[in-house]
């Protein structure tokens, strides 16, 4: 088995229960299994600004499927949830399913780039993985509670 940290958002239509049904969705995934569940995050859109604030949460999966297989996967609960990847990139979306990291894998091919590249510029990525793994150290860039700390949060918040 293998840990691995998924990043979910959502901004379009119902965005809790897009989120919460994502997580249902990878719960039942063959050989994997969800090990932890961030808080969910109100937060600013990034990339493209002129859009609805993202709901955002991370989960820990212990999974044996491979990386590829775990991205089919990821896209294939986007696809349920309506998601059409198509058009502008950074712009709204039903449901965003983000392969962060695996432990001890390392990708940098077309379809997939592990550990993700951008992780140290995301307060929204970051402030869920932080609740569930502040030490986690991801490789080339540093620690999550250090990436944290050199960010602004700014405008970002913790829903009940």
């Amino acid at each position: 088995m293998t840990i691995a940290y998924v990043a979910l958002g959502s901004n379009l239509g119902d965005s809790r229960r897009y989120l919460t049904e994502a997580i249902d969705a990878m719960e039942r995934l063959p050989q994997t299994r969800v090990d932890g569940r961030s808080r969910i995050y109100r937060t600013p859109p990034w990339g493209v600004v002129d859009q609805p604030p993202f709901l955002n949460a991370a989960v820990r999966l212990d999974t044996a499927l491979a990386p590829a297989e775990l991205l089919d996967a990821l896209l294939g609960i986007e696809r349920a949830a309506g998601r059409v990847r198509e058009g502008e990139r950074w712009g709204p979306r039903t449901l965003d399913l983000d392969l962060l990291h695996m432990d001890g894998v390392r990708s940098d091919d077309l379809r997939l780039t592990l550990p993700h590249p951008r992780i140290a510029e995301r307060a929204f990525v970051l402030l869920p993985l932080n609740d569930l793994a502040p030490d986690l150290e991801i490789p080339g860039q540093g620690h999550v509670a250090a990436m944290l700390a050199a960010l602004d949060p700014s405008g970002c918040e913790a829903l009940p």
